[in-house]
């Protein structure tokens, strides 16, 4: 079996750094070297998973084939690498701490003091490990949330630690991302702040290899010696990763740094073959160089935090790069939508996307965006919560059941066109409870859907309680709505299409989650594809 290389991500001075890009990054130029490289997250929260936590919070829960809710980095790492993660990628404290009292419950710490060190510790420890121990990386990237010197990181930076000096120093490093901020009134850059913070890292048993160093502004070669000196990094291995135009440039920022270089001269690997990242800077011109502009609506209940649709964005990114069209994004607010204001708000609009989500708010600004989507026969696209919202807005406006509903936002609805599944009757806890992961679906013969996909059976990914319900089919089908995608074992409808219209298709599942730059989601392709014809008709 081969011997796993470990590389540890840590982040200092503030959040929201971008570790997850620098290390998908990492990962991608590793890849392109012909190393079979994985990211694994551990985040510092208590919650088990994200799966319960608010998208205000949080931003959008990432869901993984095997039925992981994990954070959203996780869909970085599926984008940039081209490879599906797995419940193994995401651990929570929550989920070590969990462990650690199960086995305490049973008694297989025969009666001792359970204890961070070594107890939880030695949790963490194999955690992170059992990626490495499946022989299928090479490497395996291990980014730490949250922020050096926070008390929730302390557990895992002494991991860390332990690893570091266990695996030798071969085969594991300390990759720290730290800020250089800019001061305008002295017109300089300032190191202070992350000489604080590899001192905090140092003060926990961990010294960095390599210094990653968020920038405004270029790095001089006075300010590297400055913080090689005071960090006690090797100049070589101070990174500048500066400001960029998008996430998908910082591969190409970071391979003409020479961080993969300097990783693997660390970790003592041969480099094999240069990235030539050819199809990446493809991606990238087109993206870059649109022929075409459209407008999309994306109508959902959380739009003031563009996170919690992180995946759809960036599946429109994808997409629009494949078509040589740039996706401009209107974000809407499903809360402010009326009868009366829907035209003027959503005027002008290429196409429409309804998008998933929970709960009764903003519910009937929902439906009120997809009749204004089927009557004036814009491109639509419904996810999840959207497709319902489809199948309850075709049933109220088109075969007159007026009280139409969701039993998730009335119970007591006279026509419950969306019910909830019959195994999740008996569900009490909501974490980690619903459908979720890789689902098979049959499309239909001779349906638009089975156009775009080429293919019978497709495998996508779910995150749902509540199901079209099928006493209603073929009252809904007769009328013009086709359901042309179902599970081929429990006859769950998972695709909805409107015959009589350019471009109308709801699905109960999660296509965004698999779009990855290399291999853009068909459905989002094909669907600004059709926005593109009828921006230009």
């Amino acid at each position: 079996m081969k011997k796993t290389k470990y590389v540890f991500v840590t982040g200092g001075v503030t959040s929201s750094l971008g570790k997850g890009i620098i290390a998908a990054s990492l990962a991608k130029l590793l890849q392109e070297r012909g190393y079979s490289t994985t990211i694994q997250k551990l985040d510092p929260y208590i919650n088990i998973d994200p799966g319960t936590l608010n998208p205000y919070e949080h931003g959008e829960c990432f869901v993984t084939d095997d039925g992981a809710e994990t954070d959203l980095d996780l869909g970085h790492y599926e984008r940039f690498l081209n490879i599906p993660t797995s419940q193994a990628n995401n651990v929570t404290t929550g989920r070590i701490y969990q462990s650690v009292i199960n086995k305490e419950r049973r008694g297989e710490f025969l009666g001792k003091t359970v204890q961070i060190i070594p107890h939880i510790t030695d949790e963490i420890k194999n955690r992170i490990q059992i990626l490495g121990k499946t022989g299928e990386f090479d490497i395996v990237i291990t980014e730490i949330g949250g922020t050096v010197g926070d008390i929730e990181s302390l557990p895992y930076i002494e991991s860390v630690r332990q690893l570091l000096w266990e695996l030798g120093h071969d085969n594991a490093i300390s990759i720290h991302l730290t800020l250089i901020p800019y001061l305008a009134a002295a017109g300089e850059l300032k190191t202070k702040p992350t000489q604080h913070s590899v001192k905090i890292l140092m003060q926990s048993g961990v010294s960095p290899d390599v210094l990653v160093c968020r920038t405004e502004h270029k790095l001089t070669d006075s300010i590297k010696n400055k913080l090689a000196l005071f960090c006690n990094v090797q100049k070589e291995a101070i990174i500048e990763s500066i400001d960029a135009e998008t996430i998908y440039d910082v591969p190409l920022l970071m391979l003409k740094e020479k961080l993969d270089e300097v990783v693997l001269n660390k970790l003592q690997l041969p480099y094999n073959n240069k990235p030539s990242l050819t199809s990446w800077k493809d991606f990238l011109s087109k993206h870059k160089n649109p022929k075409y502009t459209v407008e999309i609506g994306l109508i959902g209940k959380y739009v003031e935090l563009h996170d919690a649709y992180k995946s759809i964005s960036e599946a429109f990114i994808h997409a629009g790069a494949n078509n040589e069209v740039k996706v401009k994004l209107r974000w809407i607010h499903s809360e402010g939508l009326t009868p009366e204001n829907v035209p003027s708000k959503l005027n002008g609009l290429n196409g429409i996307l309804v998008a998933p989500g929970f709960g009764g708010r903003g519910i009937e600004g929902k439906i009120d965006a997809v009749k204004f989507a089927r009557e004036n026969k814009i491109p639509f696209l419904g996810i999840c919560l959207g497709m319902q919202m489809a199948v309850i807005e075709f049933a109220r406006n088109v075969l007159n059941l007026k009280d139409a509903f969701s039993i998730e936002m009335n119970p007591d609805t006279p026509h419950p066109v969306i019910n909830l599944m019959e195994e999740q009757k008996t569900v009490v806890n909501k974490g980690g409870t619903m459908r979720l992961g890789s689902w098979k679906c049959k499309l239909e013969e001779n349906s638009k859907i089975k156009s775009i996909y080429q293919q019978e059976i497709i495998d996508e990914r779910h995150r749902h309680r509540y199901e079209f319900n099928n006493a209603y089919l073929s009252q809904i089908e007769n009328a013009g709505l086709k359901a042309s995608g179902k599970n081929p074992k429990t006859n769950l409808v998972e695709v909805v299409e409107l015959e009589d219209h350019p471009w109308f298709i709801g699905v109960q599942y999660h296509p965004e989650y698999k779009s990855t730059v290399l291999n853009p989601h068909p459905l989002f392709v094909d669907f600004v594809k059709a926005t593109l014809e009828h921006s230009l008709t």
